[in-house]
Order: C-alpha cells, then sequence, then structure tokens
C-alpha cells in the first residue's frame, strides 16, 4: 500500500507530538517530517515532498497564510489542509484564497482529520462541514441581494464585465492574498495606483473589505481553488 506522506507545520511541540501519534496509527498515512513555521515548512517540503502538508495559520517568523500561498505557487504538489484555532470567516476565506485544499479546525475529532487528509491526497477539497455553510450563506446572499430588475439580455451575471482588465488583474492579485506593494512590483505601477484602483473596484462591486474581494473572487471563479 502507497502511504499518504504528511508534513505537520506548527509551533507547539506538544500538538505536534499528537498529530503525528494519531496519524502514525493509521495504515495509509506517515508522518514524514515536522516543521516549527511557515519558512521551516517550505523548507521541509523541498526536501521531504509530501503529499499533504497540514498548516497552522498562527506561527512566528512566518504564517501559515504566507507559507501556503508560496507553495501553491512554488510547490502545487504539496496540498495544504489548514488546521488551525481560528473558527473565522476571514481567516477560512483568505487560506482557501493562499491555495490551501481544506480546512478544518483544532476542535474537530481526529476521525475528521484523517478523512480530511484522505480526500485531499486524493484530488478533492475538505471543508469543515460547520464551516462549508459560509460559501453557501454567501452564495446566496449574493443570489438574494443581486438587483432583482437584472434584464434578461445582462450577459455577465458574475458582475465581472464592469471592471477593466487591469482592475480585474488587480483583483485577482488581492485575492491571492498580496500586498498593495507587491501588487504594485508585479504590475509595474506605484501602490498609490493599485490603492486607486482597489478602490474603484470597491465602489463598482459595492464590497466594502479585503476579504469580500476576496470571497467575490472566488464565487466568481476569478481564482480557482481546485
Amino acid at each position: 500500500m502507497k502511504k499518504i506522506k504528511v508534513l505537520l507545520v506548527d509551533d507547539h511541540d506538544v500538538v505536534r507530538t499528537g498529530l503525528k501519534a494519531l496519524l502514525n496509527i493509521e495504515e495509509d498515512l506517515e508522518v514524514i517530517g515536522e516543521a516549527v513555521n511557515g519558512a521551516d515548512g517550505i523548507s521541509k517540503v523541498a526536501e521531504l515532498h509530501p503529499d499533504v502538508v497540514v498548516m497552522d495559520i498562527t506561527m512566528p517568523t512566518m504564517d501559515g497564510m504566507e507559507a501556503t500561498r508560496k507553495l501553491s505557487q512554488g510547490y502545487p504538489d504539496a496540498l495544504v489542509l489548514a488546521l488551525t484555532v481560528h473558527e473565522d470567516k476571514q481567516y477560512f476565506f483568505e487560506m482557501l484564497a493562499a491555495g490551501a485544499k481544506g480546512y478544518i479546525t483544532k476542535q474537530a475529532a481526529g476521525e475528521e482529520l484523517v478523512f480530511a487528509i484522505r480526500a485531499i491526497a486524493a484530488g478533492n477539497v475538505y471543508l469543515q462541514p460547520a464551516l462549508a455553510r459560509w460559501l453557501i450563506d454567501d452564495y446566496q446572499r449574493l443570489s438574494i441581494s443581486a438587483p432583482a430588475a437584472r434584464e434578461p439580455h445582462d450577459t455577465d451575471p458574475t458582475g465581472l464585465k464592469v471592471l477593466s482588465q487591469r482592475e480585474l488583474e488587480v483583483l485577482e492579485l488581492v485575492a491571492q492574498s498580496h500586498s498593495t506593494p507587491e501588487i504594485a512590483a508585479q504590475l509595474g505601477l506605484s501602490p498609490k495606483t493599485v490603492s486607486r484602483h482597489r478602490e474603484r473596484i470597491m465602489k463598482k462591486l459595492n464590497l466594502h473589505s479585503a476579504t469580500e474581494l476576496v470571497k467575490f473572487a472566488i464565487r466568481t471563479g476569478l481564482i480557482d481553488l481546485d
């Protein structure tokens, strides 16, 4: 039997020890390494080539969100499962936007963690059911709040058509958790220009925060979670 290779990234020794003991009981799982923060996790991924990275979010030096974004760009075969204390919409959507293939809290049962790892290794996405409702709630809210008077000839139900090509580029990078200076560098713009684009995007889409921008990008398929 080919085992699923797992890397644990968490800054608490006792958490990693407990997770390792739990996962190594399973015949098809093998913890091949541990890391104490996001930067250490990236180094271990490059060295050990795990199938699934169980990633904490709040860690020193480099947090799990930044590490997930870097892994999704540089090591896409290392699939990230967020395992966190944060039962919070903002963390949930931003980790998915960063590239995580799953999200569960540390309050979840051990059996659910094992199931999530197997699901992600098989190429699926796993969201803790109690949290996945946020995606449904947002989708339903978007549907309900969409202008009732939308004409039948409206060929852009997502709302993306109101944005310019440059605004779409900025929105995509914002949704991928890039900072304003990073977006400016990538697009060859000044930070002030990027900020103006963000303001116009939010005004056109009637959104009020970076988190709402991320959720909009996920809902409309501008960024792909698969």
